[in-house]
C-alpha cells in the first residue's frame, strides 16, 4: 500500500551537509514508521534512523547521534534525513523504509525505496 522513493544523495565534502527525502506515495502513510539504512559494497543494510508514525518517537545508530536528524511531513508523505558533518564513513546507498513501527532493525519493514547514492571524499 506504500511506495517510496529516495532522493537528495550526492556528493558532500566531509563535514558538509546533505538532505535526504523518502516520498511516499498510497494510503495511511502516517500510520507507518519509517526507518533509514545505509549498505555499503559487500556489506549488510545497516541501521541509520528511524522516527515513528506521528514524528515523535526518534531513534538513532551511534555514529551518527548528533548529526542526523531524521524527520517527516505526514502532509506531503515525505519522511527526511538531515545529515550534517558528513565524514567519508557515512558512504552509501540510503535506503527508506516504512513499516508497523520505527524499528531499528530491517526485518520489520515492509516497504523499501530503490536507495539514492550518497558519497563523502576522504
Amino acid at each position: 500500500q506504500v511506495q517510496l522513493i529516495e532522493s537528495g544523495g550526492g556528493v558532500a565534502q566531509a563535514g558538509g551537509s546533505l538532505t535526504l527525502s523518502c516520498a511516499a506515495s498510497g494510503r495511511s502513510f502516517s500510520s507507518y514508521g519509517v526507518g533509514w539504512f545505509r549498505q555499503v559494497p559487500g556489506e549488510e543494510r545497516g541501521f541509520v534512523a528511524a522516527i515513528g508514525g506521528s514524528g515523535r518517537q526518534t531513534s538513532y545508530t551511534d555514529s551518527v547521534k548528533g548529526r542526523f536528524t531524521i524527520s517527516r511531513d505526514n502532509g506531503k508523505k515525505t519522511a527526511f534525513l538531515q545529515m550534517n558533518g558528513l565524514k567519508p564513513e557515512d558512504t552509501g546507498v540510503y535506503y527508506c523504509a516504512a513499516g508497523p513501527g520505527p524499528f531499528t532493525s530491517s526485518a520489520p519493514y515492509t516497504y523499501w525505496g530503490p536507495g539514492t547514492q550518497v558519497t563523502v571524499p576522504a
